[in-house]
């Protein structure tokens, strides 16, 4: 049942399970954090990790430390780390390099594991995806479609026999719709097609379950949900059963069979490490890593129930004052934001600055989409009620209709 007052919101919070990871984050006084979809919130533990990274493994070990602190193997144990997160063998995924260059490292296998030349895509997915396509595309002689894989047409785009790959974002960046991976990685499949999931809004969001769907190969970021940091490294998912015969294109000495013999020619290494690259940003895994240490606790069921919980309770408020929502109702479809719509035509980017001034930070995505991202782990019930009751505040009284709020900032 959807909380009425702030009181049952207060209850809530007393007997939430995941009350305690609250604590585990570093959170500015005053502030309502709804952009952990954008930027995932400060870990406590990050600074005195990568403190002991610099000071000691760099400052202290130097070059030992390759071998004495792991640093040679950090993609792999990272990786490992992620991969329950995401349904995966730890075996499965490696960290490294950023999704856009990930991406594109499993765009081109995929493309050469098959003999069709048709890279099916979304119409509006996140511009990296699109970009990133483009470019891949043209270089492997491809070609790119587009279509709604929330409308019927996908069905009839993958039923044309020629697509290699489908490249799909499981989480919508900008509407929060939730995809179903089993089903679509399954249509596809039927369809001679391997598929990409990008899991940019979803890993740390929602349950993930890339083996058990099917999937063949996914990227994602951890700067977002997982709390890693700007800048963070990604990381990429290859199935087992394509270990052997993917064949990517960035082949660096990280991704060689034997690196340090320094051969002059290429052999790609058994496992998912064919798809390294170069060396690692080993200061931005240290902050990873402490991340990731926090959420070997968490429970991602209790985490979902939460959000679902929580984005129930902001829907609800927000439809009090005609703000739609083009986030799904149904909890099948949707992930763990809630993007608003704004009847009047300019209001979102103004409504929004006026709530991060009054402490209640979401972000604008244009033309004229309002995102609050929900992230159970740090996030309470009567902040949600509270940043609800502030957006309520903000419309009614007009407040975002001054000007100050409309000036444009290079991030929205």
């Amino acid at each position: 049942m959807i909380p009425t007052t702030r009181e049952e919101c207060v209850a809530l919070d007393e007997a939430d399970p995941l009350a305690a990871f609250r604590e585990e984050f570093v959170l500015p006084e005053g502030v309502i954090y709804l952009d952990g979809n954008s930027l995932g919130a400060l870990p406590r533990s990050t600074p005195g990790r990568v403190a002991d990274m610099i000071e000691r493994e760099w400052g202290r070990d130097l070059i030992r430390s390759w071998n004495d602190a792991g640093w040679w193997d950090k993609p792999r144990t990272l990786g490992a780390k992620v991969a329950p997160l995401v349904g995966a063998g730890p075996d499965e995924v490696v960290v490294g390099d950023g999704a856009s260059a990930n991406l594109f490292k499993t765009l081109v296998a995929a493309l050469r594991m098959s003999d069709r030349s048709v890279v099916l895509g979304e119409e509006g997915n996140f511009p990296t995806d699109l970009y990133v396509t483009e470019g891949a595309a043209a270089l492997a002689g491809a070609t790119q479609r587009r279509v709604d894989p929330d409308g019927p047409g996908l069905a009839g785009a993958l039923a044309a026999g020629d697509v290699a790959v489908l490249l799909l974002s499981h989480v919508d960046y900008r509407s929060g719709i939730l995809r179903d991976m089993p089903g679509i990685t399954r249509l596809a499949h039927e369809h001679g097609a391997l598929v990409i999931w990008d899991l940019c809004h979803s890993v740390g969001a929602v349950p993930v379950d890339l083996s058990g769907s099917g999937a063949d190969f996914a990227v994602g970021c951890t700067y977002k949900y997982l709390n890693a940091g700007p800048g963070a490294p990604a990381f990429l998912y290859a199935a087992r059963r394509h270990h052997s015969v993917a064949d990517q294109p960035l082949s660096g000495w990280h991704g060689h069979a034997r690196p340090f013999d320094f051969s002059t020619g290429y052999e790609p290494a058994q496992g998912v490490s064919r798809f390294l690259s170069g060396s690692q940003p080993l200061v931005a895994d240290a902050a990873l890593e402490a991340s990731l240490d926090v959420w070997a606790e968490a429970d991602l069921d209790l985490v979902r129930a939460k959000s679902l919980a929580m984005t129930d309770l902001f829907l609800d408020r927000a439809a009090r004052v005609g703000i739609s929502s083009i986030t799904p109702s149904e909890h099948e479809r949707r992930g763990s934001q809630v993007a608003l719509v704004q009847p009047e035509e300019g209001a979102g980017y103004p409504i929004v600055q006026a709530l991060i001034e009054r402490g209640v930070i979401g972000d604008f995505r244009a033309p004229d989409v309002m995102r609050f991202g929900f992230t159970p782990l740090y996030l309470r019930y009567v902040d949600v009620w509270d940043a609800a009751t502030a957006l309520v505040e903000v419309v009614e009284t007009g407040e975002w209709r001054q000007e100050r709020f409309s000036r444009r900032a290079q991030v929205t």
